[in-house]
C-alpha cells in the first residue's frame, strides 16, 4: 500500500509513535518509539532482544499510531508486517533519528554495547483522524 504524502511527511516530522506487537500469548504489548520512513515503508529502530524485537520474529505482524507533534487529535494508525529487519546501519539511523527528535547526538540510553535493528514495516492499511 503507497503511504499517503501527508503520513509520509509526519514520519519525517518527530512525531510520537507507538507500535504494536503481539506477545507468546496473544496479548499486545505496546512501545513508544521514535519512527521514520523511507518514503514507501515505515521505518522503526529498536535493540536486538528487546521484546518488541522477539514479537516481531514470531508473528511479524504490527499496528502503529503516529500523532501529529501540533495537533494529537490528528493522527494515523498503520497497520502492517515487518518485511525486514537489518543491523546494517542501525546505529547511524538512531543517530539520524535523535537529531530528528532530540536535536542531539543519541544518548545511549542502555549503552553503546546495544545492537540496532532497523525495522522496515510494509503497511496494509493506514486509517487517518482528524
Amino acid at each position: 500500500m503507497t503511504l499517503p504524502d501527508d503520513l509520509v511527511a509526519l514520519l519525517r516530522r518527530p512525531a510520537p509513535c507507538h507500535v504494536a506487537t503481539i506477545m507468546p500469548d496473544g496479548s499486545p504489548q505496546l512501545t513508544q518509539t521514535w519512527v521514520d520512513t523511507d518514503g514507501e515503508h515505515v521505518l522503526v529502530n529498536t535493540v536486538q532482544g528487546f521484546q518488541k524485537e522477539k514479537n516481531i520474529q514470531r508473528d511479524p505482524r504490527v499496528s502503529i499510531n503516529v500523532s501529529d507533534p501540533d495537533n494529537p487529535a490528528r493522527y494515523f494508525e498503520i497497520r502492517g508486517r515487518v518485511i525486514g529487519s537489518t543491523t546494517d546501519g542501525g546505529a547511524e539511523h538512531i543517530e539520524a533519528l535523535s537529531q530528528k527528535y532530540l536535536g542531539a547526538p543519541y544518548p545511549w540510553f542502555g549503552g553503546r554495547d546495544q545492537t540496532r535493528i532497523i525495522l522496515t514495516i510494509d503497511a496494509a492499511k493506514i486509517h487517518g483522524v482528524g
